[in-house]
């Protein structure tokens, strides 16, 4: 493997087509303001390199990124590139990730819109990212220990587990699919509207109006807090472990629950059964 170390390059495509390299502390950035360093690359492996420059890592195949920074103008880093870890690294550029397949990401900052579109299969833990639209119609995916603040997340994607994860993000999993999060905090408003074989298990949901025109949606001791207008024409089986402040016109299926503080029913479609478990608030 050749290997460059404590070089700065600004010209562009600069690496282009490079194969069996390791590049190592260096620099990505230079009045010439070139794009594309890394364009049709294969067998890459990258430490502790700055990035300030758009498109680095276009048509890639098996690239390895640990401890770099990916700065604000560093846009749409990683485009139609398959078999990639990414480690300990800052991604902040906008659309960072896109129609890429075989993702690994652990000890990650990202701070990008846009982030993870169409993109097939990431594994990300240990990470944090900021971010609108984030992951809009990808699948296979699977995250442990991800805090998220942002809105629009998760639309359109299908086959995913999320597992001890903070969201804080509106309208997230809208028309979601084939998807379980287990063991986690999900805070917004308009959770999961049109989604179908969803499942939250043993989860906190936070804010206004969840839940609604779903189909085959479970919830499995689930806590809901401030959360009214739930579940709205959705075909559910729920179970809850507190009161929740207001259910509106389920479609059909079960809402196991220990209290309702409104239960709002003036559609006669609405065949869902409200089932409380205690007499008593608790």
């Amino acid at each position: 493997m050749e290997v460059i170390k404590n070089k700065t390059f600004d010209e562009e495509r600069a690496l282009y087509g490079s194969r069996n390299l390791l590049v190592k502390d260096c620099r990505f950035d230079g009045p010439a303001d070139g794009e594309s360093a890394f364009k049709e690359a294969q067998d890459i492996q990258v430490e502790n390199v700055f990035f300030n420059l758009r498109y680095p890592f276009w048509h890639d195949q098996r690239v390895k990124i640990d401890g770099a920074e990916l700065t604000e103008l560093c846009r749409a880093a990683l485009w139609y590139t398959d078999d990639v870890e990414i480690t300990n690294s800052k991604l902040h550029g906008i659309k960072a990730l896109r129609e890429c397949s075989g993702v690994k990401m652990d000890g990650c900052d990202i701070i990008s819109p846009e982030f993870g579109w169409s993109t097939r299969g990431i594994e990300m833990k240990n990470s944090s990212a900021e971010s609108e639209y984030f992951m809009m119609r990808s699948d296979h995916l699977h995250f442990g220990n991800v805090s998220l603040k942002g809105k629009y997340s998760f639309q359109y994607i299908e086959d995913s587990v999320f597992e001890n994860c903070s969201f804080d993000t509106k309208d997230a999993f809208w028309h979601a699919k084939n998807v379980v999060v287990r063991n986690s905090v999900v805070k917004g408003e308009y959770l999961a509207w049109y989604c179908e074989n969803v499942t939250f298990e043993n989860c906190k949901i936070i804010g206004t109006q969840p839940l609604c025109y779903c189909k085959n949606l479970k919830l499995i001791n689930c806590e809901m807090a401030g959360c009214d207008l739930s579940f709205e024409k959705s075909d559910v089986e729920a179970t809850l472990t507190v009161p929740i402040e207001s259910i509106k016109n389920p479609l059909s299926g079960h809402i196991y629950v220990p209290a309702v503080g409104e239960m709002i029913v003036d559609d006669e479609n609405a065949k869902g059964e409200v089932l409380i478990t205690k007499a008593e608030c608790a």
